[in-house]
């Protein structure tokens, strides 16, 4: 009766729960870095990732060609440098500053199709809140100039995913996420075993090596695919830009990381410029989360 009156608050609910269940995730990753490093932190989630998924979409049934490799070798090698750029920056900088200075990747790619005046306002108050968070003058001092370096080439890396993924998922659709997985932990692994070693395969860091693929893989892909199906591109892509806030939030009360006056303020207008691109900006790519 309840779900009859209210079609959309389970597929609402669902993203909620898939946003949150990535910011735990990262949360739980940097809890791992003195032990194997971001290096490794970001291999164990990639390659668990990899392996849950694998099992579960079975990837070897998609057809690769000549035509179609290159897309899925592009996205898969943006998804293993974004990820280990954000890990890395997550070292130095709180999550919700990482995770508003990435948001820059998906923002640029919206604002290519910027046609109308009001379009311009949300680039411009992108901008803003993005030169808040850099480090410059009065925020120098509390930010790692290498970490916010970091968590921007994260953004890069984003932009060439969600491009690289459009092409891609035209042709395997939800096997795309695992061909990309795939790709992207056979190139972070060596570099995880070159810094952490055989720390990678201790007892002590496995099981949140599996919690993070899990909380930052396999249970957000899977809701945001049930939701994306299922709500309108404007709701969804609207409660996607509270990433940045929900971020901050999340890194306060797992991780009692907290922000000046400043940087709140600059999530919170990358959190605006982000939601009313959402609404005025014509996408011919979807505004979506790494899987």
């Amino acid at each position: 009766m309840f779900s009859r009156r209210s079609p959309l608050l389970v597929p609402l609910v669902g993203l909620i729960v898939a946003m949150l269940s990535l910011q735990v995730g990262a949360s739980i990753a940097k809890t791992l870095f003195p032990s194997i490093g971001p290096e490794g932190a970001t291999t164990l989630r990639l390659v668990l990732s990899a392996v849950l998924l694998t099992a579960v979409l079975r990837p070897w049934r998609a057809r690769i060609t000549k035509s179609n490799w290159r897309a899925v070798a592009v996205y898969g090698a943006s998804l293993a440098g974004m990820n280990l750029a954000f890990y890395t920056a997550l070292k130095t900088i709180p999550l919700g500053i990482a995770v508003a200075l990435e948001f820059s990747g998906p923002m640029a790619v919206a604002m290519i199709w910027s046609r109308r005046p009001i379009d311009f306002l949300w680039v411009a108050l992108a901008v803003v809140g993005l030169l808040l968070l850099l480090p410059i003058g009065a925020t120098s001092r509390a930010l790692d100039p290498a970490g916010v370096m970091y968590a921007l080439i994260a953004g890069v890396c984003w932009a060439i995913y969600i491009v690289a993924g459009q092409k891609a998922g035209s042709d395997h659709g939800p096997l795309t996420a695992v061909l990309g997985l795939l790709i992207a932990a056979l190139l972070v692994t060596p570099v995880g075993l070159s810094t952490a070693g055989a720390a990678l395969f201790s007892w002590s860091v496995v099981p949140a090596g599996i919690a993070v693929a899990i909380l930052s893989g396999a249970l957000p892909y899977t809701l945001e695919m049930y939701a994306l199906r299922r709500l309108p591109t404007h709701t969804f892509g609207t409660l996607m830009s509270l990433e940045p806030a929900l971020g901050a939030v999340t890194g306060f009360i797992l991780m009692r990381e907290t922000l000046a006056p400043l940087h709140i303020g600059a999530i919170l207008i990358v959190v605006l410029a982000s939601a009313g691109a959402t609404f005025t900006i014509k996408h011919k790519a979807e505004l979506h989360l790494p899987d």
